[in-house]
């Protein structure tokens, strides 16, 4: 004879359906013989007190039921509102274990995703590697024999600086007896000095102030920087997609929309947003940027006339330049 096994409970976890409840609980037995004590009561007071005129009574008869019926319907009110506070608390118990498990659950999940996180993370570690190497090749492949040394090479073409300098007379401002600027040191002080001991970066920023328009330039991207700095973004902190030589010489010369599109290549969506919102609420950093973007432009498009892909490339590192990729794409200069 087979022997019957016991069925084992199957575990739902929070879906387990509960046990099902009694019909009749003790509240409800409780109201019955509270409401059965009533009428018997009831019934008691007017079989002794009732006794008089058998004359019918409307609105007496009518105040007899009230006085019966009124009590044992209240009882059952409140019966019915404990039950259902009983009901309530139940249900709100199991929501809380409900939420509780999909906690741990989610909890589970993340843990189980860390992996995956890292893969992601080593991923976008290797694509911005490829890009490094990318635009280090393109910066030494770029080099041409013969070429004049950044040092020695003049960053803004001045040549009728240059042919006058021999002739300047007194009262000739300061700026145009300081030595013309060069390449090295125009992208060194558009990267402005990494730290307070960095000497070179501050000699070449000393150089660059020195020239007018590049001043100018400098002062303008000092106070923007300034001013994006106070929403907690910082040029360092952004890693944008570096764009070949050939589309910012498109952009020096004018053109816009799809071509020039990629030297918006900052995909920050955090320093992109609060840039955007202070842009629409701040008029002083508006009217900053605007100049900002019109300085950059200009003495770009100078700049690229006689710069080769090499130096355009290590420009487009510096803090000015990834400044000009944020704000520009905020603004839609590209498009």
């Amino acid at each position: 004879m087979a022997v019957q096994e016991t069925p084992r409970k199957v575990e739902l976890g929070v879906y387990q359906r509960p046990d099902q409840e009694p019909k009749i609980t003790m509240t409800e037995v409780i109201a019955a013989l509270l409401s059965l004590l009533w009428l018997a009561l009831s019934a008691g007071f007017f079989m002794i007190v009732g006794k008089g005129s058998n004359d019918f009574d409307s609105i007496r008869f009518v105040m007899m039921l009230i006085a019966i019926f009124m009590p044992v319907s209240m009882i059952w009110v409140g019966a019915l509102a404990v039950r259902a506070a009983r009901t309530m608390r139940e249900e709100s118990y199991r929501l809380h274990t409900a939420i509780s498990a999909m906690r741990q659950s989610y909890l589970s999940q993340q843990a189980g995703s860390t992996p995956n996180a890292a893969l992601e993370k080593k991923l976008e570690d290797i694509a911005a590697a490829q890009r490094r190497t990318e635009s280090a090749l393109a910066m030494f492949t770029a080099v041409r024999p013969g070429q004049t040394p950044p040092e020695d090479k003049l960053a803004i073409p001045a040549p009728e600086l240059v042919e006058n300098q021999a002739s300047l007379e007194l009262g000739t401002p300061s700026e145009s007896l300081a030595p013309p600027l060069s390449v090295a040191d125009f992208i060194k002080a558009m990267n402005f000095p990494e730290t307070a001991e960095d000497k070179e970066g501050f000699r070449a920023l000393r150089r660059a102030l020195s020239d007018r328009k590049v001043s100018q330039l400098i002062h303008a991207a000092q106070d923007v920087l300034t001013l994006l700095s106070q929403d907690g973004i910082y040029m360092d902190d952004l890693h944008p997609d570096r764009a070949k030589p050939d589309v910012w010489r498109r952009f020096a010369k004018g053109e816009r929309g799809a071509t020039v599109a990629p030297l918006g290549g900052v995909k920050d969506r955090a320093s992109l947003a609060l840039a955007s919102a202070r842009m629409r609420q701040d008029a002083i950093f508006r009217d900053a940027v605007h100049h900002f973007l019109r300085k950059f432009d200009k003495t770009f498009a100078e700049f690229e006339t006689t710069a080769t892909d090499e130096e355009i490339a290590a420009l487009t590192d510096t803090r000015t330049a990834r400044g000009f990729m944020l704000l520009g794409r905020v603004t839609g200069t590209f498009e």
